[in-house]
């Protein structure tokens, strides 16, 4: 209820007036049925904008620090969270990888809409960077239709650190659905994963029009916090 009261009343009409979207082949997403929606990741707000045109209701994988926040602005953040459909994973590895495949397997048996982020986190700096391969397991293993849907300027509408939004063009635009049945039953053949993961940032950067780098958006995070 209340992912669509935020949808429909409070927050996706004001949205929707202020940013006039360019939004484009979003027919290309399913009408029903489990799908994944794998997308370039530039800013907080993309969990935002790409539910807010898909007409089912979208599923997220978010970092569980977004659920345990304190305060007044804990307790917003938590909402908005729950509130836009993102569920909570642990990011550390391990077993918290399995159960983060765990989740988004529960969501897509359910027959619903799972969007996954390949490159795990948000682009510090606008490039589109190297996949991993936890998209391509979870595809596999759910076998299900693939959408890649990339968004264009969402950085600066709320860049890194900022505290308020800005009002700029953006774009939602979803491409044809990819096809990996050829690859069923191989989702413990890492050279696969990899051969998927690839194809898949290769169709982002086709939509999304940044340009690549193979590296991954953690390792450059990492050089610049320590800069």
């Amino acid at each position: 209820m209340l992912y669509w009261l935020l949808k429909w009343v409070f927050v996706g009409p004001w949205l929707r007036l202020f940013f006039r979207a360019e939004v484009r082949g979003l027919e290309n997403i399913p009408d029903e049925g489990p799908v994944v929606l794998v997308g370039n990741h530039l800013s907080f707000v993309d969990s935002i904008f790409m539910p807010l045109y898909v007409k089912r209701p979208v599923s997220f994988l978010a970092k569980s620090e977004y659920f345990t926040g304190k305060g007044i602005k804990g307790w917003l953040t938590r909402v908005m969270m729950k509130g836009t459909g993102q569920l909570p994973i642990d990011r550390s590895g391990g077993k918290a990888s399995e159960a983060s495949l765990n989740t988004g397997l529960r969501v897509l048996g359910e027959g619903r809409v799972l969007a996954l982020y390949p490159e795990g986190t948000r682009s510090p700096d606008g490039y589109l960077y190297r996949g991993r391969t936890g998209v391509a397991r979870t595809i596999l293993a759910a076998g299900c239709p693939v959408v890649p849907v990339a968004v264009k300027n969402t950085e600066k509408v709320m860049p890194i650190g900022s505290k308020w939004p800005k009002i700029v063009p953006i774009s939602v635009i979803a491409g044809p659905a990819l096809d990996f049945t050829r690859f069923a039953g191989m989702e413990g053949d890492r050279f696969v994963l990899r051969s998927i993961t690839d194809e898949i940032m290769h169709e982002l950067q086709q939509l999304s029009e940044q340009e690549y780098r193979d590296v991954y958006a953690s390792s450059v995070r990492a050089k610049l916090q320590h800069a």
